[in-house]
C-alpha cells in the first residue's frame, strides 16, 4: 500500500509540473505571438477552411485545444464567428493539440537531442534569460525554454512513477481488459480527461505508461478515442449560461469527436478482432501514440469537413430558439476569450469602440432633439446613456483581467490606453445627457431659440462630432495620424464656443432673445465643447501609445 501511495503522489506531482511546464511555455508562446496572434483573429473572419488552420495554429500556441474551443465559445457568444467558421476552427484545434504528444516522444525519437537530460539546462537558460535579460523578446525566449524544461522534467517524474508498475501483473491484466472492451478502453480515457480538464496532459499520462511497457495497442487506441471526447467537456461547461448559439459551438465540438470516435472505434474493433488479433495485444511507444493520435484527429477532420453544415444544423436541434437583442450586452467581449489574452485585447478595442459610435449618437440625438424639440429622442438618449453605463461598468473589470495576463508591454501599453478612453467615452455620454436634460427643459418651458442660434448650434455640433468620430476612429485603427488630426479641430471647437458665447451675449443685449433661451445655448455650446475635449484625450492616448 506505501509503495501504491508514493507512486501516486509522485505521479501527481510529475502531472502538475508537466502541465505548469505547459502552461509557462504557451505564455511565452503568446507573448512572442502576439502580433501573429492578431493576424490570426483577422483570418477567423475567412472561410471554414482557414478556420482549420487558424484552429490549429492557436491550440499549438496555447497548447491545449480546450482552451482554443472555450475562446470559439467565447467568440460565438460575443458575435465574432459565426456557427460554420466555429466548426473549421474546432477541427483544427484537435489537430494542433497533438503538438504536445510530439513534444513529448520527443524523449523517443529524439535521443540525439535526450530531452530529459537537456531539462535541467532548459530551466537555468530560460530562468537566467528571465532574469537577467533586458530585452522583453529575450525574456519571452527564456519563458519558452523554461516551460520546455519544467515540461520535460514534469514527464521524468511520471515515467520514474509508473515503472515500478511494469512488473505488476494488476496493471497489465486493467490494459488487456480495456483493449478487449472498446466501451471501457473510450471512458477511461474521456474520465481522465475530463477530470483534469486537458487532453494534452491525459496523452502524456498515457504516453508515460506506454514507456513503462504497460499499453497494449488496442487499449491506446480506445483510451485516444476516449480522450477527444472528455476533452469536450471544458468547453460545454464553459458554455453554461451564454447566448443560445455559443451554447450550440460547444455541442458541434462534442458531436465532432462523438461521431469521429464512433466511426474509428468501430474501425479498431474490426481491425483488433477480425483482422489483426494478436497486434492488439502488442505494446504501443510513445511515439507510436503520438502517431495514432496525429492521424485520428487529422483523418476525423478530413471526413466531417464537408459535413460542418451538418454538424450546425444537429447543434441547432439540440439547442432551440433565438436570443433577444440587448444594446447594454457585451457584443465582442466574453470571459472565455481570456484564455488567449491576444484576442481578448483586439476585441476589447472592438467592444470600446463600439461603446464610443454609441456616445457619438447619443450626441446627435441630444442635439435632434433639441433643434427639434422631440420628446421621443429625449427619452431615447436617456435610455442608451443608461447602456452606454452599463458598458462602462463591465468593461473596466475586463480590462483589469486583461492587463493580469500574460501579454507583451505593447499591448499593456494598448490596454492603459483603453482605460483611459472608456472614461473619456463614458464622460460624452454624460455631456449627451446633460444636452438631452436641457432639450427637455427647452420643451416644458417653450423656450424658443432664434434662427442664428439654431444654425451656430448646429454648425458647432457637427463640427464637434466629427472631432470625437476621428479620435474613436484613430483608437480603432490605433492610427497616430488621424489622432493628430484631432488636436486642430479641437481647437476649432474651443474658438468656436469662445465666439459663439461671445456672439449671444450681443444678442441678449440687443434683446434678440430671452435669458432662458440664452442660459440653455450657453450650457449646450459649453457641453459641445467638453466633449471635444474628451475627443482629444482619446487622440492622446493613441500618441502615447507610439512613443
Amino acid at each position: 500500500m506505501e509503495d501504491y501511495t508514493k507512486i501516486i503522489f509522485a505521479l501527481i506531482g510529475g502531472l502538475g509540473l508537466f502541465i505548469y511546464g505547459m502552461q509557462i511555455m504557451a505564455e511565452g508562446l503568446q507573448k512572442s505571438a502576439g502580433n501573429k496572434m492578431k493576424k490570426l483573429l483577422e483570418i477567423l473572419t475567412n472561410n471554414r477552411f482557414m478556420g482549420v488552420l487558424v484552429g490549429a495554429g492557436v491550440t499549438a500556441i496555447i497548447q491545449s485545444s480546450s482552451a482554443t474551443t472555450v475562446m470559439v465559445v467565447g467568440f460565438v457568444n460575443a458575435g465574432l464567428m459565426n456557427l460554420a467558421q466555429a466548426a473549421g476552427v474546432i477541427m483544427g484545434a484537435n489537430i494542433g493539440t497533438t503538438v504536445t504528444g510530439w513534444i513529448v516522444s520527443s524523449a523517443e525519437w529524439a535521443k540525439f537531442l535526450n530531452p530529459s537530460e537537456l531539462a535541467p539546462l532548459a530551466i537555468a537558460v530560460g530562468v537566467a534569460m528571465m532574469l537577467f535579460a533586458k530585452s522583453k523578446t529575450i525574456k519571452q525566449i527564456g519563458e519558452i525554454i523554461a516551460g520546455f524544461g519544467i515540461l520535460f522534467v514534469g514527464l521524468e517524474m511520471m515515467s520514474d512513477a509508473v515503472s515500478p508498475l511494469r512488473n505488476s501483473p494488476v496493471f497489465a491484466e486493467a490494459f488487456v481488459t480495456l483493449g478487449h472492451n472498446p466501451l471501457l478502453g473510450v471512458f477511461a480515457g474521456f474520465a481522465v480527461t475530463a477530470i483534469i480538464q486537458s487532453s494534452s496532459a491525459s496523452v502524456g499520462i498515457l504516453q508515460t505508461l506506454a514507456a513503462a511497457s504497460l499499453v497494449p495497442w488496442n487499449a491506446a487506441v480506445y483510451i485516444i478515442m476516449g480522450q477527444n471526447i472528455g476533452t469536450c467537456v471544458t468547453a460545454m461547461l464553459s458554455s453554461i449560461g451564454a447566448t443560445k448559439n455559443a451554447k450550440r459551438a460547444a455541442y458541434i465540438h462534442l458531436l465532432f469527436n462523438i461521431i469521429g470516435t464512433i466511426i474509428f472505434s468501430i474501425l479498431a474493433v474490426v481491425y483488433f478482432y477480425f483482422i489483426n488479433p494478436t497486434f492488439g495485444l502488442e505494446l504501443i511507444s510513445m511515439t507510436e501514440i503520438s502517431i495514432v493520435h496525429t492521424i485520428f484527429n487529422i483523418a476525423n477532420t478530413i471526413i466531417l469537413f464537408p459535413f460542418a453544415g451538418m454538424l450546425v444544423y444537429l447543434s441547432g436541434i439540440f439547442v432551440r430558439g433565438k436570443d433577444e437583442e440587448d444594446e447594454s450586452g457585451l457584443r465582442h467581449l466574453d470571459e472565455r476569450i481570456l484564455e488567449t489574452p491576444t484576442f481578448a485585447v483586439e476585441n476589447a478595442i472592438k467592444e470600446v469602440v463600439r461603446m464610443g459610435h454609441m456616445a457619438a449618437e447619443n450626441t446627435k440625438l441630444a442635439i435632434e432633439a433639441l433643434l427639434e424639440k422631440d420628446e421621443k429622442k429625449v427619452e431615447k438618449v436617456f435610455k442608451r446613456e443608461k447602456n452606454i453605463n452599463v458598458l462602462n461598468r463591465t468593461i473596466t473589470p475586463y480590462l483589469v483581467k486583461i492587463s493580469n495576463s500574460p501579454i507583451n508591454e505593447q499591448q499593456s501599453s494598448l490596454v492603459t490606453g483603453l482605460f483611459h478612453t472608456v472614461g473619456d467615452i463614458e464622460r460624452v455620454g454624460d455631456h449627451a445627457e446633460n444636452i438631452a436634460e436641457l432639450a427637455q427643459f427647452a420643451i416644458e418651458e417653450k423656450v424658443q431659440l432664434s434662427d442664428s442660434a439654431i444654425l451656430e448650434l448646429r454648425t458647432m455640433a457637427e463640427k464637434c462630432i466629427e472631432c470625437f468620430e476621428d479620435a474613436i476612429r484613430a483608437r480603432e485603427e490605433n492610427d497616430p495620424i488621424l489622432a493628430k488630426s484631432v488636436e486642430p479641430n479641437e481647437d476649432m471647437v474651443d474658438k468656436m464656443e469662445k465666439e459663439l458665447r461671445k456672439r449671444h451675449i450681443e444678442r441678449l443685449a440687443k434683446n434678440e432673445c430671452s435669458a432662458t433661451s440664452g442660459v440653455v445655448f450657453l450650457d449646450v455650446i459649453s457641453n459641445l465643447e467638453r466633449i471635444s475635449d474628451h475627443a482629444s484625450n482619446i487622440a492622446l492616448s493613441v500618441l502615447d501609445g507610439h512613443k
